[in-house]
C-alpha cells in the first residue's frame, strides 16, 4: 500500500514569528513530521501553497479534489486548517470518488509545544490504510464521515454534527 500526503497549509504548518509575535507560513513540516512519526509505508508527499484555511475559495477546494482525484494512491491524507476542514471534506464527499480520503490538522502549530499535529498527523495515516473508500475527518483520536462532523470553536474539539 502506499499512501499519498496532501498538505494545504493550516495551522499545522505555520510558525511563530518572534519577532511581529504573528503565526505564518514559511517550509513545510511535514517531511521532519513524517520522519518522526517513523511512518514506513511507502508515500508520496504533495504540498499546494498553503494557506490558512478561513482564506481558502471554492478553487482551492476544487484544486484538492484534483489532486486527490488524479492521485494514484486510494489511501489520501489532507493536511488542512480545521476552520473550514468540514466545508473541504464535504467537496471531496461529494466528488464521490473511489478512495480513502482523510483530513487532519492541529488546532496548536506543530513547532509550539503541546501541539497536537504529530498525533493528529499519525492517526490519520494509520486509518487512511483501514477505513473504507470515503471521505473523513480525523482529530484527537476520534473519525468523523464529512457529513456528520462539525468544529466546536467553543470547546475547541471535532464532534458530530
Amino acid at each position: 500500500m502506499t499512501l499519498r500526503i496532501i498538505a494545504t497549509g493550516g495551522t499545522f504548518d505555520k510558525h511563530y514569528d518572534e519577532i511581529t509575535g504573528q503565526l505564518n507560513f514559511s517550509h513545510g513540516h511535514l517531511p521532519q513530521v513524517i520522519k518522526r512519526a517513523r511512518i514506513t509505508v511507502p508515500l508520496q508527499l504533495e504540498q499546494l501553497p498553503f494557506l490558512d484555511s478561513l482564506d481558502m475559495h471554492d478553487a482551492d477546494r476544487q484544486r484538492i479534489a484534483a489532486c486527490c482525484l488524479r492521485a494514484d494512491e486510494t489511501s489520501i491524507v489532507v493536511v488542512h486548517g480545521t476552520d473550514t476542514m468540514r466545508e473541504t471534506a464535504e467537496v471531496l464527499g461529494a466528488a464521490q470518488l473511489p478512495k480513502t480520503i482523510v483530513l487532519t490538522g492541529a488546532m496548536i502549530p506543530y513547532e509550539i509545544k503541546n501541539s497536537d499535529a504529530l498525533f493528529n498527523f499519525g492517526f490519520a495515516c494509520g486509518i487512511a490504510q483501514a477505513l473504507p473508500h470515503g471521505v473523513y475527518i480525523a482529530m484527537n483520536a476520534q473519525i468523523f464521515t464529512w457529513n456528520n462532523v462539525r468544529k466546536n470553536r467553543s470547546a475547541g474539539v471535532f464532534e458530530k454534527a
